[in-house]
């Protein structure tokens, strides 16, 4: 996930809860069990208050721009969260990336089971497991490297690069590809003395 795309789900999340903790505890102070143990520098909300009366409604209705702005609003609150949801589940696994020809694709999991056995040649490396992940003109390799005990992270890194994801960018072109590469170490075991 992105971090502006994480950024973006953080402040909505927070926003939401902020207005809905807010409105419930304006609620809540409205019971007599709660009003009676909040501090007492702390503003109360009476119980017989009345949020919209029959008058305060007349007097909005007398305008007559109120009701199609509250409309309009929802409106748009609604959409931007409905574009926000779809946009959580646009950007997954790529299936499949079309190729110049109409017709002819190749298999975004061919593309990574090469791109992992590239991997796995490289000086250095154990294990390896490729995730193509984005969008179909958009591209990111996630990458899961484990490396022997003794290998170089730098020089593994200097080659991945060179070698793995050039030939991964020039087969996914004209797309972009992003590279995400996590590094783990095998354990080393110590011989055992009998």
């Amino acid at each position: 996930m992105s971090r502006l795309r994480s950024s973006a789900n953080r402040s909505t999340l927070f926003g939401a809860a902020a207005v809905l903790l807010g409105a419930g505890a304006v609620l809540a102070s409205t019971a007599a069990p709660v009003r009676d143990r909040l501090p007492a520098a702390w503003p109360r909300v009476g119980a017989d208050r009345v949020w919209l009366d029959q008058g305060m409604l007349g007097r909005w209705r007398e305008h007559g721009w109120w009701t199609p702005a509250v409309i309009a609003a929802l409106a748009v609150g609604t959409v931007l969260f409905l574009c926000w949801a779809l946009a959580q589940f646009r950007t997954g696994r790529v299936r499949e990336l079309a190729l110049g020809q109409p017709g002819v694709t190749l298999s975004a999991a061919a593309l990574a089971s090469v791109m992992a056995d590239r991997a796995r040649a490289v000086d250095g490396v154990d294990r390896a497991d490729v995730r193509l992940l984005g969008r179909p003109r958009r591209l990111r390799a996630r990458i899961t490297l484990v490396l022997d005990p003794d290998a170089s992270p730098d020089a593994v890194l200097r080659e991945l690069a060179g070698g793995t994801v050039a030939e991964a960018r020039a087969a996914a072109a004209p797309r972009t590809l992003e590279a995400d590469v996590r590094l783990t170490t095998r354990p080393h075991r110590a011989p055992r003395i009998h």
